[in-house]
C-alpha cells in the first residue's frame, strides 16, 4: 500500500496494526502484526509438505462430500415435506393454524441450517484453493503459520487461533 510521507514522496510501507496478545499459558507475549485488507501483499506459502497438504485436501473433499449429501436432505426436508404420507401440497395442508406455524417455524429453521452449512462448503472451497494456491495453513490475517492440531480440528479454517480468539472477543478494531 502507497502512502504519502510528510515531504509528499510515497512510500511501499506496509500498514500494520500491533496487536497485543493476552498473557497466559501457552500464548506468546510478543505483538502479533495484523495486517489489514492488504491485497497488495501477497500470502505467503504454507510450510506444510506435500504429504500433509495431501492429507488436509483429502480430508476437506470428504467432508466437502458429506455436506452436499447433508445440504440435499436438508433442503429436501425443507421445501419438500412430507406430512401424513403426502408431499406438501394441499391436500395435506394442515387445518389448524397452530401447525401451519409450526410448519412455517420447522422450515424456516431447515432452511436457515441449509445456509449455514451452504457458507462452511464455502469455506471448504476457499480452504481447497488455498491448497493448490500453496498458501494453505497461513492465517490471512497475520500471515503466521496455522497450528496442525487447528487444521486437523477445522481444516476449513483461515485464521491462526490467536487471531480467532482476539476476532471473537472484540479485540480488533
Amino acid at each position: 500500500m502507497r502512502s504519502a510521507l510528510p515531504n509528499g514522496k510515497k512510500s511501499n510501507t506496509r500498514s500494520k496494526k500491533t496487536v497485543l496478545l493476552p498473557k497466559g499459558k501457552g500464548v506468546n507475549h510478543s505483538p502479533i502484526p495484523v495486517v489489514q485488507a492488504e491485497l497488495d501483499a501477497p500470502v505467503p506459502k504454507t510450510l506444510l509438505t506435500s504429504k500433509q497438504l495431501r492429507e488436509f485436501k483429502d480430508l476437506l473433499l470428504a467432508k466437502r462430500s458429506e455436506m452436499v449429501r447433508d445440504v440435499l436432505t436438508l433442503t429436501d426436508e425443507a421445501l419438500y415435506r412430507q406430512r401424513d404420507g403426502f408431499t406438501n401440497e394441499h391436500s395435506a395442508m394442515p387445518i389448524h393454524m397452530a401447525d401451519v406455524g409450526s410448519d412455517n417455524w420447522e422450515q424456516e429453521f431447515t432452511l436457515g441450517l441449509v445456509e449455514n452449512e451452504r457458507a462452511r462448503l464455502r469455506e471448504i472451497d476457499e480452504a481447497l484453493d488455498r491448497i493448490e494456491d500453496k498458501t494453505y495453513g497461513v492465517c490471512l490475517a497475520t500471515y503466521s503459520p496455522i497450528s496442525l492440531a487447528r487444521l486437523r480440528a477445522q481444516p476449513w479454517t483461515k485464521h491462526c487461533i490467536d487471531y480467532a480468539r482476539m476476532r471473537d472477543e472484540g479485540r480488533l478494531h
